[in-house]
């Protein structure tokens, strides 16, 4: 009927034997439900990666639009530096030639000589013309 072995063998171990298979089983279980923790305890580790990575990533698209909106602005600044400097030179100039103009003004004779000299001047080309 049995084998010689189960013969032989107390009750008791039998009873050993289910326990270590079902504790076999139970722990089998046991140990895949803590490899599924772990790996979705990774999983959901690398996911907090990558959001902090992504996060870290915006941070500095968000530095770099801020550094490029105050080189921007330096640009505009330095163009209208630039555009009052030569405005400043334009003035300068203009004020130049009006005091050249007037010194010019001052040197030659006032009134009617100078608009005698300038008819007889004028006289002596068209005589000088007409010969």
């Amino acid at each position: 009927m049995h084998s010689d072995e189960s013969r032989f063998r107390p009750p008791s171990l039998d009873a050993c034997s289910g326990d270590q298979e079902r504790q076999g089983k139970e722990g089998a279980e046991k140990e895949g439900q803590r490899r599924e923790d772990r790996d979705s305890g990774r999983e959901r580790e690398r996911e907090r990666r990558e959001r902090r990575r992504e996060r870290e990533r915006e941070r500095e698209r968000e530095r770099e639009r801020e550094r490029e909106r105050e080189r921007e602005i330096e640009r505009e600044r330095e163009k209208r530096e630039r555009e009052r400097e030569r405005e400043k030179r334009e003035r300068e100039r203009e004020r130049e030639r009006e005091r050249e103009r007037r010194e010019r003004e001052r040197r030659k004779p006032a009134g009617v000589e100078a608009g005698e000299r300038g008819e007889i001047e004028r006289g002596r080309e068209s005589s000088s013309k007409q010969k």
